[in-house]
Parts: C-alpha cells; structure tokens; sequence
C-alpha cells in the first residue's frame, strides 16, 4: 500500500541497555526479547509499538507497529513500552539509557554484535567496517519516515528534506561526551556519522543526499555506485542497497517513503515526538513552496548544505549561518543563529501543532539542545561521578517522560 505525503509517518527510538548500578552498557537485548516473548526474536509485536533488535546487542529499538496517522499521543505510547522494557530489565538488574551515545563507554572492548537472527549481515558489516567504534555501536537515533507517492511527490520532499538536514541537529543534539570527554560537537554522534564507513565512501556520500529528484536518478546516481562498491566485500549477495545507503536521510523505494536519520536520541520520548512533529510541519511549509520555490530548492548542491551542517553539528542551536542565501529561504538575514531559524520556523506553523508538543518545542527553543543543556549540568566538571549523576537524571527522565532541566542538577 502507498501512502501520499503526510499522510501518515513512521518514527523509530533506539536506547542502550545499562546496568542499573555500574551504568557500563549490558547486551542483553536477546534475553529482554525472551523475558517478553518466551523465544529469541528479532522483533516483538506489542500493539501498536513494536520492539526490533539492532547491530549491536545492548541496543533496543522501538517502533510505530506500521505507518501511524496519530503523533499526538505516540509519545505516551513509547513511554508505556520504556516502562514495561524498565520492567522486564529489572530482573537483570539493567534498565534503559537515552541520549545518542554513552558517555563512558569505551566500545574498543565492550561492543558485542547482535548473534541471532541477521547475525550474518552484521558480522558483514564488521568484517568490512570493523564496528568496534562510536560511529557503530555508541549512537542512538531517532529515524522519521515520510511516506511519497510517485516521482512527483518524492521530488518535492527529497528537495524539502536536503534543505532542512543541516539545521535539524540544532534542535537535536544529545552527544556531547564520549569516553568521559567534552569533544567539543555538540552532535559528535554526527560527526563520527561522516566517517563510519570511510572504506566505501558511496554509502555515506556527503551526509547530505546529492540533487537527485527522480527514483531513476537515484537508482543510477546513488545505489549503482554503491552497489559496485559493496560487490568485492559482498560476495554472497546478502546486502540490500537501501540498507547500505548511510546518508543523513535515505530515499526507501521499496516501501515509498524517506527516512530521516540525522536526529538524535532525545532524554524522553515527549521531547522526541515534538521533535518530529516541527521537523514534519517545516518540511510541509517548504513544500508548499511558501517560503521558497521546489526549482530554488533543487538548485542547492550537496557541498553548500553539507558546509551548514558540518557547523551545525558543532554548536547546534548557537551555530551563526552567515550564508545570506540560507537565511533568506527563512525571511532572515545573516548573520542569523540557528536557534533564531528555528523560532521563526515555529512562529509559522506554531497554529497546526497542538499545545502540548508547542510547550515542548517552547522549552527547546528557550533552554537549548539537550547537548547545551548536559554541557550546563556538568559545568567544569565532567568526571565519572558528575557524568553519572547526569545521565542517572537522564534515565530518570526517560522513565517519566519529562524534559532535562540543566540547573537542576
């Protein structure tokens, strides 16, 4: 079944596991799975929310059950289900941590790959890539899928998409600690993203998806270079293109629709969601061309946008855009920082979102990214013990799905 654009969406949370006491990461995803379902699986059915095992065996995905018209209470949902997984972990003495990446951990010796079903591919992948890094198995994200119909509908939103990429990690950024350092990203889950896999650079491209507008251009543009560079590591055929194509947002022609993936993991599911629902109601207002026109936004070539984003990924919300050109697609003038884009954007569509998520979105815009705002919490002093005070918080905002206050700590 096809869907039109916006008709509905699909949104996917990743979490870690970590033992409750020591907070080091436990990959026990499989005997969550048994603890829910009697067997090993790869994925659960839980209503309207379905839990999937991911390459690395202390992360958990969850999941809209199939394409959901409803973003307004799906924040509920996903806690309903974090609470229930908090649960079954109990018994392993584990529970949940959100954000995009653990602070601590040190993935060198502590990443283990999922070993069940489509343990073939992910030792693939390992082989090839060596997934014993940040850019692997220390990055959760949140994925948002938006359906299309037809070249028509895929032109409009891949160009609406393109333009909006650079900008989302100022809304989302949670990663600004690694190993139990500042890095100095804000989004360091995306600047590890630009290298992951640096042995066959077609899969990553520019993070930012070239100008191409049709699914035969993508098909000759994107998936045939990649699918000419996975062949010498592939030789039994067992990787899917739309899998291998890593770019910050991925055209699935197979299920008509495009998935957005440069979106960090936020503390709590509310905070996510809001997310979602902003990064959709902008996408909606460029393709109405209101604010700029679909051959304006189809000129804007990879490098230009990629230059945006790689600053982005710095400083998040406080970044200065100083492209006029940029700024002007927003009715602003550079130098303008990327919070203020944001706040523009939001006045402008602020009356199709319902309140609830308007607060959410408010608290954003006035406190900053969740990466400012851990940054704020741990001052001068990012030591183990003021790391884990933090990200115990964190887990604790996750379990109520409330928002971080930094001050508070």
């Amino acid at each position: 079944m096809s869907y039109n654009l916006f008709e509905v969406y699909g949104i996917e949370l990743e979490y870690m596991i970590v033992n409750s006491a020591t907070y080091k990461v436990n990959p026990i995803v499989d005997k969550l799975f048994i603890k829910k379902s009697g067997s090993i699986t790869s994925d659960v059915e839980n209503g309207k929310i379905e839990w999937s095992n991911e390459l690395v065996a202390h992360v958990v995905e969850l999941k809209t059950n199939g394409p959901t018209a409803d973003l307004e209470t799906l924040d509920v949902l996903f806690t309903e289900n974090v609470r229930e997984m908090n649960r079954l972990l109990k018994d392993f003495d584990s529970e949940l941590l959100p954000t995009a990446a653990h602070p601590l951990m040190n993935p060198d010796s502590e990443m283990q790959l999922w070993q069940h079903s489509y343990s073939k591919i992910y030792a693939l992948y390992n082989r090839i890539f060596d997934c014993r890094g940040h850019g692997w198995s220390n990055v959760q994200s949140m994925h948002i899928n938006l359906p299309f119909s037809g070249d028509a509908e895929f032109e409009k939103l891949h160009a609406a998409v393109r333009i909006l990429l650079p900008i989302i990690p100022g809304l989302s950024a949670s990663s600004p600690v690694f190993e139990g350092k500042i890095t100095g990203f804000k989004d360091t889950r995306m600047h590890v993203y630009k290298t992951n896999q640096k042995e066959i650079p077609e899969m990553t491209g520019k993070v930012i998806p070239e100008q191409l507008f049709s699914k035969q251009e993508y098909h000759s543009g994107i998936f045939e270079p990649i699918n000419k560079a996975i062949k010498p590591h592939d030789t039994e055929n067992i990787l899917d293109h739309h899998f291998l194509n890593s770019r910050g947002a991925i055209a699935r022609f197979d299920r008509g629709a495009i998935e957005i993936r440069v979106i960090d993991i936020q503390e709590c599911p509310k905070a996510d969601v809001a997310i979602a629902v902003l990064v959709i109601e902008a996408l909606k207002l460029l393709v109405s061309e209101e604010l700029v026109t679909l051959e304006d936004q189809k000129q804007w070539h990879e490098n230009d946008i990629f230059e945006i984003f790689n600053a982005v990924i710095k400083d998040a919300e406080e970044t200065t855009i100083e492209s006029e050109k940029f700024a002007a697609i927003f009715d602003l003038q550079a130098p303008v920082s990327v919070n203020q884009i944001w706040e523009k954007i939001f006045s402008m569509v602020k009356e199709n979102i319902s309140e609830k998520h308007q607060k959410t979105i408010e608290f954003l815009l006035q406190n900053g990214s969740l990466s400012t705002r851990i940054l704020n919490a741990l001052g001068e002093d990012p030591s183990e013990e003021n790391l884990l005070k933090v990200y115990k918080e964190l887990g604790q905002c996750l379990e109520e799905n409330r928002m971080f206050v930094s001050n508070k700590l």
